[in-house]
């Protein structure tokens, strides 16, 4: 599929966001995989007159990833458990910088799009590559795994070291770009 030429605004209100972590360590089962979400955030996609991709950026809070599932465990987490992994990731992991993505190069492929760019991720500023799959009916989505130590980032840990939060994380995104295959929702302009 491809999209009709303009630019694409997308943000919470009609798009995801989010991150999904794992545990590691010998308590390993003590802790939780989380599903957060980024829940202030935006991206521009640039598509072109020959409906080729053009450009993508994405600006996000680092401060807005809020804690939508914990699964795994010893028991389930509650409020408290929520607002303190926020807090943790806020001050102690992305110490409150922002996230910021910019694309070097988009190629169509078929039905997907491949990215070049770079990735700020707590003040460091790395290549990364990536894949957007469009869906027949309009649906972009996509998934790739950082390395947080790639962007000097300590993956937490507790007990010593006994359980910690692996240091690959899986960044996942889906948006809607278009409403009943011709009406395009989020295009700002043409």
């Amino acid at each position: 599929m491809r999209l009709p030429p303009g630019t694409y605004e997308l943000g919470p209100d009609n798009a995801t966001l989010s991150v999904r972590t794992g545990r590691t360590g010998a308590v390993a089962k003590a802790g939780h995989d989380l599903l957060l979400d980024v829940t202030a955030w935006r991206a521009t996609l640039e598509v072109g007159e020959d409906s080729a991709p053009t450009g993508l950026t994405l600006e996000a809070d680092a401060t807005s990833l809020r804690v939508r599932e914990g699964t795994g465990g010893l028991q389930a987490l509650d409020d408290d458990d929520r607002s303190s992994i926020e807090q943790t990731i806020d001050e102690e992991v992305l110490l409150r910088r922002g996230i910021e993505f910019r694309s070097t190069s988009l190629r169509a492929e078929g039905d997907r799009i491949a990215v070049d760019g770079e990735l700020t991720l707590a003040g460091a500023t790395r290549p990364i590559a990536f894949e957007i799959a469009v869906d027949g009916d309009g649906t972009l989505s996509g998934s790739t795994v950082l390395a947080q130590s790639q962007w000097g980032i300590t993956p937490y840990s507790t007990l010593f070291g006994a359980l910690k939060v692996a240091d690959d994380v899986r960044v996942e995104f889906v948006a809607r770009m278009l409403e009943s295959g011709s009406a395009v929702p989020f295009q700002v302009r043409a």
